[in-house]
């Protein structure tokens, strides 16, 4: 009897060691959409055939509820105090204006800059361009025919967030840089005295260029807003930084596997390019001139579809950052509707990449989903302001593996900095190493998995348009370089 029972111990340990989780992932994927607020994209989590509106709840929502609000947005120009809602399609012809004025406006705040809190009833004072509808900041997205399906299964499959707030109070440009590095400031020091790059490009010149280049071979007459407190955007530089980022963090900490990381977008002088700002990475030639730097011809890729081709190729590196095209970004009226069926090829790709690493990319991969900033649309969840730029409103955020529970809705507040975060703590790296909004962040993202238990089998995401198509597409990218 004795025998056996040490027999069945010996079996028991053996398989639990067949079944032995991962420690961390080998990847981490950052999937960057455009310009939505959960308010505004995904009404659709309240109504079948993905919910019911007892699934939504703005007030107090609990595990089990997603923060949508379906009626009722709060309008200070409206006699009752609200409006409804109305609906409008992804690919919209106006675009509202997301600067940090337009967060000024809406914010609507109580009290003085800074600390004051929000009323969140003054998007009507957000200035719209284009073909503009009545009442163009009071929309949301409608599922014709299916188009938003794709998001609607990620969010129902997988992670959703509740409170994630874009980090800065503004556009794009800014945006993209903490998504990047963590800070949008010029310097270091810069960063703790609260002065930032608060909007996207202007030109000294009147009438301005067309289009105006971002970053370190920007033209020389091209200019960034600074904020600094009390609000104050009286002063502007020329759009070149200097100070660590992420992929430093990556490549310049000793870890037992070389970490390694790779920026795909659509071109080499957009305002989502993070790293075309840092003249170390960038290493520019001059004003209006190239980018040349090792770092920058070894990890930047300007074919977003690429991305495609390396999960394919199991060249997928440690870190991803993976910025749309215009066509299939969700940013207002420069989007033609794929971007839902973007990202459900990537995270596809991922999901079918069966031969790579030892088991597959699925059961090494992290996807985090978020959308840059709010683009001026209604959302009904005030930001707790830190300063005078941080934090933006709500944005969204989708996070997708193998060991994400099914439905899964985290009430954690989490901003870019939080993605930064887990970056670090799952390769190993100084937690806040960079000391921005990566140390300043509450959250890590940890709680969106599980890696004690084995890793759900991937179930392929429908979508309208197959990573065919957008590996065959041969339109010429764009990007909102003439962005509000």
């Amino acid at each position: 009897m004795k025998m056996m029972l040490n027999m069945l111990l010996v079996i028991c340990a053996c398989a639990a060691v067949g079944q032995a989780q991962i420690s961390n992932f080998k990847h981490v994927v950052v999937i960057v959409q455009e310009n939505r607020t959960p308010d505004n994209l995904f009404q659709g989590l309240c109504a079948a055939p993905f919910g019911t509106a007892a699934n939504c709840n703005s007030t107090n929502p609990t595990a089990s509820q997603y923060n949508i609000q379906t009626s009722n947005w709060a309008d200070k120009t409206s006699a009752p105090g609200f409006t409804q809602p109305k609906g409008v399609m992804l690919a919209n012809a106006y675009d509202l204006s997301h600067a940090h004025s337009a967060f000024t406006a809406m914010c609507d705040s109580t009290g003085g800059p800074g600390f004051a809190a929000c009323q969140m009833d003054g998007a009507a004072g957000i200035h719209c361009g284009g073909t503009c509808p009545s009442q163009p900041q009071f929309r949301f997205v409608t599922n014709t025919n299916g188009i938003l399906n794709p998001y609607l299964d990620l969010a129902t499959q997988y992670g959703w967030a509740n409170f994630m707030f874009q980090t800065n109070q503004g556009p794009s440009f800014p945006a993209h840089q903490f998504l990047f590095g963590g800070t949008s400031a010029p310097t270091p020091e810069a960063d703790p005295n609260h002065i930032f790059a608060a909007e996207n490009m202007s030109s000294t010149l009147k009438p301005p260029p067309p289009r105006l280049v971002a970053g370190c071979t920007a033209d020389d007459t091209t200019r960034v807003k600074l904020i600094m407190p009390p609000d104050d955007e009286s002063q502007s530089i020329y759009p070149c930084f200097e100070h660590q980022t992420m992929a430093d963090l990556l490549t310049n900490t000793p870890t037992p596997v070389p970490l390694t990381w790779r920026y795909y977008t659509p071109g080499p002088g957009s305002i989502w390019t993070a790293p075309n700002a840092i003249q170390h990475i960038c290493q520019s030639t001059g004003p209006g001139g190239t980018c040349g730097g090792k770092d920058w011809t070894d990890n930047v890729d300007l074919n977003p579809a690429d991305v495609l081709k390396d999960i394919g190729a199991c060249k997928l590196r440690s870190v991803s950052w993976v910025i749309p095209t215009g066509q299939n970004s969700d940013h207002a009226k420069s989007n033609d509707g794929g971007g839902p069926s973007w990202v459900a090829s990537i995270v596809n790709a991922i999901g079918n990449a069966t031969t790579c690493d030892t088991s597959g990319y699925w059961n090494d991969t992290a996807i985090f989903i978020t959308w840059d900033d709010w683009g001026g649309w209604y959302d009904h969840e005030a930001p707790q302001i830190l300063d005078d730029y941080q934090y933006g409103f709500r944005v969204l955020l989708l996070v997708v593996s193998g060991y994400t529970r099914k439905g899964l809705i985290n009430n954690n507040p989490h901003d870019f900095g939080s993605i930064l975060k887990f970056i670090e703590h799952n390769f190993g790296l100084p937690l806040g190493g960079l000391n921005f909004a990566d140390a300043r962040s509450k959250t890590d993202l940890t709680g969106f998995f599980d890696l004690t238990q084995p890793a759900r089998p991937f179930t392929p995401v429908s979508a309208t348009k197959s990573a065919k198509f957008f590996l065959k597409d041969k339109r010429k990218p764009t990007d909102p370089d003439d962005d509000q």
